[in-house]
């Protein structure tokens, strides 16, 4: 058997089902549940609720919902997804995502591995091996009592650090890709246009330099296409989905770390954590839903600014709110039986731009992704 499939048949997992073809054209969700059960047990759930899975507390049911636990076993599920032609997205912490109140058909996949270690340099500098799993602030628990500094302007940002590198995750004047020296790719583009499937599909690993991320404000050359628009008519324009969703997917970062007083680290710390809290909502919410305008000659032309300075703070619709305090929030109030629904939310998000774009002429950019089945939303 080719080496490719060694992890699978050491793991007793897919290789098994591999050379079979599914000729039904659809998609069997009790079927596909009883191949991948075997291997994920209880890590693999029928119709979950994708409310569960998100910051925003939305969100319709996943037909299947795996938690993949290492790299090795995301690249399998994805070759065999690919020879089954079954329907696989892949997702980090869920924050940010809005998922639709249809939910997702097929598969999806949440990365779970969190591994990382430390790699000290000649110079005093260390590089952070990251698993895209990792969660930002459960790192700073380790890494600031050593001393280590470089990262602690991410304390409180949700999410993982395989998704915040997607959107070059920032705050305090820093980005992730200030402190990336590179990241390892799962890159599945190779085995996609393929007719008839691939009885034995091919993926690999790619290592790229920051240099080649085309890194800036909120942006990786891994957003191009995956972002939601709203046109000039107040209508969602939501891209296609392929069969393998990304098609590339960040498994590993490299993030550059230096030696400081854990003391003062640990002040910086709360200081950055205390800004947050002000700043952030009290109730579940999401955001930043837009990113600010770069460019536009507005003074202070923060998305926050020119939402509440078209009027939109505390605007309603459903259980959902445009928070008061922060204005690029949006908040799910789930308060007197009042519970938001993605619609919810979505008709705030298009109504926060369609007023900035009347008022200012600027058409700002989303920040957040929607996935799923959604059906026609736009400006009422």
């Amino acid at each position: 058997m080719s080496p490719v499939y060694a992890f699978s048949c050491r793991h007793n997992i897919i290789c098994h089902h591999m050379g079979e073809r599914d000729t039904t054209m659809t998609f069997d969700s009790a079927y596909v549940y009883s191949i991948l059960h075997p291997h994920f047990q209880q890590r693999v759930l029928l119709d979950e609720p994708l409310a569960q899975h998100s910051s925003f507390g939305v969100g319709g049911t996943a037909d299947i919902w795996i938690e993949v636990g290492t790299r090795e076993e995301l690249g399998d599920l994805i070759k065999l997804c690919v020879q089954r032609q079954w329907p696989l997205l892949i997702v980090g912490a869920g924050s940010n995502i809005l998922f639709a109140d249809a939910g997702v058909r097929g598969i999806v996949a949440s990365v779970a591995f969190r591994r990382y270690q430390l790699e000290e340099q000649r110079d005093g500098t260390a590089l952070v091996i990251a698993e895209a799993g990792v969660r930002w602030n459960d790192l700073l628990k380790d890494l600031i009592p050593h001393g280590w500094s470089g990262l602690e302007f991410g304390i409180g940002i949700p999410g993982t650090l395989g998704g915040g590198i997607i959107s070059n995750t920032g705050a305090h004047n820093h980005d992730l890709g200030q402190v990336l020296e590179w990241i390892e790719v799962l890159d599945a583009r190779g085995c996609m246009n393929e007719n008839p499937p691939p009885v034995f599909p091919v993926i690999s690993f790619r290592r790229y330099p920051k240099e080649s991320l085309d890194l800036g404000y909120r942006h990786s050359r891994f957003r191009e296409g995956r972002v939601t628009h709203i046109d000039a008519n107040g209508q969602l324009i939501i891209p296609s989905r392929n069969l393998i969703e990304p098609t590339e997917l960040v498994v590993t970062l490299a993030l550059c770390v230096h030696h400081d007083d854990p003391a003062r680290l640990e002040a910086v710390l709360q200081q950055h954590a205390q800004t947050r809290t002000h700043d952030d909502p009290a109730q579940r919410h999401a955001g930043s839903i837009f990113k600010d305008p770069i460019g536009t000659g507005e003074e202070n032309a923060t998305a926050a600014t020119l939402i509440a300075q078209a009027g939109l703070a505390g605007k309603r619709h459903g259980g959902a709110e445009i928070s008061k305090r922060n204005a690029n929030y949006i908040l799910n109030l789930d308060e007197q039986g009042t519970h938001a629904s993605a619609g919810d939310i979505a008709a705030l998000i298009i109504e926060a731009h369609q007023g900035v774009l009347a008022q200012t002429g600027i058409s700002m950019a989303l920040n957040v992704e929607l996935l799923g089945a959604w059906k026609f939303i736009g400006a009422s």
